[in-house]
């Protein structure tokens, strides 16, 4: 059964998805029989062990990879077996990511990384970008360059460079894993301000267990399979987490 979530629009659902990749003579199954649904607008951690298949499931939402077995639907597009133009016009229109390392252009100011993002959909890219970057707070740091910011400053340009398409999901990976403690809780309240407020979906992998506090349910993952999904009945406010 696919566990249903929320009341409301399945935005993705997968049946049956199953991830195997070859190793010599053998096969290492990183995904089994996954059956799962996330609503539009939910803030989903998926919490497990290394190996245990996050970054996985994050790489097939995000048409980084594809299933090797089941089907896995995407906004009511089924991405199971998308060829390659496919999957990047998919990318390109439905998914952000946001990664533990920045990866920042050094070369451009704040601005020009998150114009970078719009270059190839856009021909007016200053105004939306503007806007991305003052949603994360950084209007006033626009003209900087990446080595003249703090690290959460840099990961906050990386999440309005993931935003600024208006994507309806966004993916993060580890997102908080290269800053302290304050300025990692900095970002969690970035991303949920936009979770709350733009509505877009978000989807965190983290092996911070405190951060599950903040979603709307927690997904457990143990060896490739989904051990546990759990509410959170009263989700905290970023500022409240402790770790």
């Amino acid at each position: 059964m696919v566990d249903a979530g929320n009341n409301g629009k399945d935005l993705i659902v997968f049946e049956g998805v199953c991830k195997t990749y070859p190793m010599g003579e053998l096969e290492v199954r990183a995904l089994r029989d996954v059956d799962l649904s996330i609503k539009k607008g939910e803030l989903i951690v998926i919490l497990g062990p290394s190996g245990s298949g996050k970054t996985t499931l994050l790489n097939l939402i995000g048409g980084m990879d594809t299933v090797t077995g089941g089907k896995l639907t995407v906004n009511g597009q089924d991405i199971s077996h998308l060829d390659s133009k496919g999957l990047t016009d998919y990318r390109r229109t439905q998914i952000g990511f946001i990664f533990q390392f920045f990866n920042l252009i050094p070369t451009l100011t704040a601005l020009e990384n998150v114009e970078f993002a719009l270059e190839l959909v856009e021909n007016d890219t200053h105004d939306q970008s503007m806007r991305a970057l003052e949603m994360v707070g950084l209007a006033d740091r626009a003209d900087h360059f990446p080595s003249q910011l703090s690290g959460g400053e840099q990961q906050r340009v990386a999440i309005a460079r993931a935003i600024v398409k208006e994507p309806p999901i966004l993916l993060c990976d580890e997102p908080t894993g290269e800053l302290d403690f304050e300025t990692g809780k900095n970002v969690l309240k970035v991303m949920q301000r936009i979770n709350r407020e733009e509505e877009q979906t978000i989807i965190l992998v983290t092996h911070n267990s405190a951060i599950a506090e903040m979603s709307d349910r927690t997904v457990r993952l143990h060896s490739g399979e989904v051990a546990e999904i759990s509410r959170v009945e009263k989700p905290k406010d970023a500022e409240e987490l402790v770790w």
